[in-house]
């Protein structure tokens, strides 16, 4: 297949893009005129071992910590609408627990370290196209001093859409903001160096960054994390949680043999022989969280050896020009994942955290126990565990909704506006639409089911349940 950078080179500086998003471009543009697969065989890797634990770090000093926040920047990463849960705005504007957004308690987060340190830690929203006004109209309306903040935004780059008939640039007359597509949270590199922000960080002297994404508020600026990266001298950290049951299908961290380096295998880059192998969790037991810790004065020299653009692993979907038109003219978006840079680095390392750092909130189920009492804001605006929970012993409940009825926010809002008590669960199954009453406790293994296959709302009446519940005109709580 010919080569037709130059036509997608025009078109993007004529976007104004930068020198650096543009050199980013050519790479992924590069392996998909190659026909990279990005295929990484069995035989080719080794299970990543001896990792280290946040457990057994050791704490830091108030007087340490204080030093080190005055070196340190945090970056969420902001740039998602959470179209897949019914969100037309960005995701963390989406109301969470007691009446506060994702983005409330991320910036009470930095007010409170702020304060408790005296260190003016810097606070940067990795914004695109398509939430910058929407999150800078809430800043403006609730935290107006953060906006007011000089890194307060970068905003990720567009990527131009291929036509994947031709690896032409795509075009669409029609709406020509449909031949542009976002590029993957692997755009934060080339967006700090293209946006001037890199330079202009390290010449503030700030030698750390906190990577995380804006829906997990279980990615705190740990300080103890903090030290270790601070001391370890690596250029790049990546948190990650063990595997279970449930993450098999998930990517996962190996080594490379040719290098010994770290890197990520996802479900794409494993050939159909070896599927047993990757989702074999004794032998590959870490995912990335994608909470990282990057040297910005090693990111910096990486970059100039590279040539302005990191070599990432190409992330190849196919799509429609259109998306809301499945018959309009096929195309590929070409996206890199951030966490894939642990393999560019001289020295990186990984470490392992508790499941407390990993909480996204990608579905209503997850929100729905978000919501709940098993979740407490702290005072230092963390969201935690709830401590009677912790002290019993007990676990966060495993919560599985209909994705018929409860699948959208404004459906989960409609059914459950009052959140029943989470506390005593160990997991809860929803089977079609049951609303619930204030006053609902659930307790051990519950599977709620509503009666008669109606689509209209079945009525969960107060009270305590557990076990298998039948809820239609005639449910009662038990005695």
């Amino acid at each position: 297949m010919a080569n037709h950078f130059e036509e997608f080179k025009a078109k993007m500086e004529a976007a104004g893009l930068s020198a650096a998003a543009i050199a980013a471009f050519k790479k992924n543009y590069d392996q998909l005129v190659a026909g990279v697969t990005g295929m990484v065989p069995e035989d080719e890797i080794d299970s990543a071992t001896g990792l280290p634990s946040l457990l057994d770090l050791p704490s830091v000093s108030p007087s340490e910590a204080k030093t080190l926040l005055s070196q340190t920047a945090v970056l969420k990463l902001n740039g998602g609408l959470g179209t897949s849960m019914g969100l037309e705005k960005a995701k963390s504007l989406l109301v969470v627990k007691d009446g506060k957004t994702f983005l409330d308690l991320i910036a009470e987060q930095v007010k409170h370290m702020r304060k408790s340190y005296g260190s003016d830690v810097i606070f940067t929203l990795m914004n695109s196209f398509s939430t910058s006004a929407d999150t800078r109209a809430f800043l403006s309306e609730k935290h107006p001093d953060l906006l007011l903040e000089p890194f307060i935004e970068l905003m990720q780059n567009m990527s131009p859409k291929v036509d994947a008939a031709t690896n032409k640039p795509a075009t669409y007359p029609p709406h020509p903001d449909n031949e542009w597509c976002p590029p993957g949270h692997g755009d934060i590199y080339p967006s700090l160096l293209g946006s001037g922000m890199l330079d202009k960080l390290i010449d503030k002297g700030i030698k750390y960054l906190f990577v995380s994404n804006s829906d997990n508020l279980g990615a705190t600026l740990d300080l103890d994390l903090l030290n270790y990266f601070a001391t370890s001298k690596n250029a790049f950290l990546m948190e990650v949680c063990e595997r279970t049951a449930a993450d098999k299908k998930g990517g996962h961290l190996c080594v490379r043999r040719t290098d010994g380096r770290l890197m990520l295998r996802e479900s794409a880059m494993c050939p159909d022989a070896d599927k047993k192998s990757f989702e074999d969790i004794a032998k590959h037991r870490y995912f990335n969280t994608n909470n990282l810790w990057v040297s910005l004065e090693q990111l910096k020299a990486t970059l100039e050896r590279s040539g302005g653009a990191l070599d990432l692993p190409l992330i190849k979907n196919k799509k429609t020009v259109n998306p809301r038109d499945g018959k309009s003219a096929a195309v590929f978006q070409l996206e890199t994942a951030m966490g894939s840079a642990i393999e560019c680095f001289d020295s990186a390392g990984a470490i392992v955290v508790p499941r407390s750092r990993f909480a996204p909130v990608k579905t209503c189920s997850d929100l729905f126990v978000l919501r709940s009492d098993a979740y407490v804001i702290a005072e230092d605006a963390t969201v935690a565990v709830a401590p009677s929970l912790l002290q019993s012993g007990g676990a966060v409940p495993l919560v599985k909704l209909d994705d018929a009825y409860y699948k959208l926010v404004d459906q989960l809002e409609a059914l459950a506006s009052d959140v029943p008590s989470l506390i005593a669960a160990k997991s809860v199954t929803v089977k079609g639409p049951v609303k619930f009453s204030p006053g609902i406790v659930l307790s051990g293994d519950v599977s709620l089911e509503a009666e008669g296959g109606s689509p209209s709302p079945a009525l969960l009446p107060p009270g305590e349940y557990s076990g298998d519940v039948k809820v239609g005109l005639s449910a009662v709580a038990p005695a």
